[in-house]
């Protein structure tokens, strides 16, 4: 009888201790604590959209709603599908703002969040085969310096053509995702072949792809004379990008709103 009723206790902790540890095994959802979000006056130029230093604030200013999930997601704006036209045309002004210091990668997954509560966004993912770069190590090996400081709140990789670029606490999907905003005439996403799963510091130096309207000559020489981006990547990086077919992935979105009040 002793036995019995020592069984049947057990089996009643086990009860209830199982939706318990459940509980504790979910992490919560991660989400800003306030957030203001307003309609940016027609013919605003746009402007930064980065985390705050300190982890604690995310800003959008006067950015279209296509290019902050585009941000969010690491997704070419081009792979986008779907949607009315304002997400293209309407301009917000966005300050979140998180209760304590998080990460950047779980800033990104709260403004992900934002904007499926905010503006009730829902969309499905679809691949299809289609032209990629594919981004491999190159044979001469890694030239990037893997980052060992603090955690950074800056924009990844910032600069520009004339001075060169800098990366700072670097991951492939960011680099993935830069190079194919460089390369969007070639209409080919970069796809992460390398393996690489660590955060890197580099700097990199090429020569643009002119416009049709921009003639060489208004170029400075020392720019000119600079290798092309896929020659830099495996001088400066150790990388190499390759054209091939490959898995292309889509967000076709289903359903969106502008958020109240707006």
């Amino acid at each position: 009888m002793i036995r019995v009723k020592l069984f049947a206790i057990l089996s009643l902790l086990l009860i209830i201790s199982l939706p318990l540890l459940h509980a504790q095994e979910t992490p919560a959802r991660l989400t800003f604590d306030v957030a203001s979000i307003k309609l940016a006056k027609p013919g605003t130029p746009p402007g930064a959209i980065k985390v705050m230093p300190g982890g604690e604030e995310y800003i959008a200013q006067d950015a279209p709603v296509k290019l902050l999930i585009a941000l969010m997601y690491k997704i070419p704006i081009r792979q986008i599908t779907g949607g009315p036209d304002w997400l293209s045309t309407d301009l917000y002004k966005i300050d979140a703002k998180a209760d304590h210091s998080h990460n950047i990668d779980e800033m990104h997954i709260m403004f992900q969040n934002l904007l499926a509560d905010e503006f009730k966004l829902k969309f499905h993912k679809e691949t299809k085969e289609g032209n990629v770069y594919a981004l491999t190590i190159d044979k001469s090996g890694l030239k990037m310096k893997e980052h060992t400081g603090d955690q950074a709140f800056n924009i990844p990789i910032t600069g520009g053509v004339a001075a060169g670029f800098t990366g700072d606490r670097v991951n492939m999907e960011y680099l993935c995702w830069w190079l194919g905003q460089i390369l969007t005439n070639d209409q080919r996403p970069v796809v992460d072949m390398t393996g690489l799963s660590k955060n890197y510091d580099f700097k990199l130096t090429f020569v643009p792809e002119l416009p049709p309207n921009v003639s060489p000559e208004t170029i400075p020489g020392e720019i000119l004379n600079r290798p092309s981006l896929f020659e830099a990547l495996k001088q400066q990086l150790g990388l190499r990008l390759d054209p091939q077919k490959g898995p292309v992935e889509y967000y076709v979105i289903d359903h969106i709103e502008r958020p109240a009040g707006n």
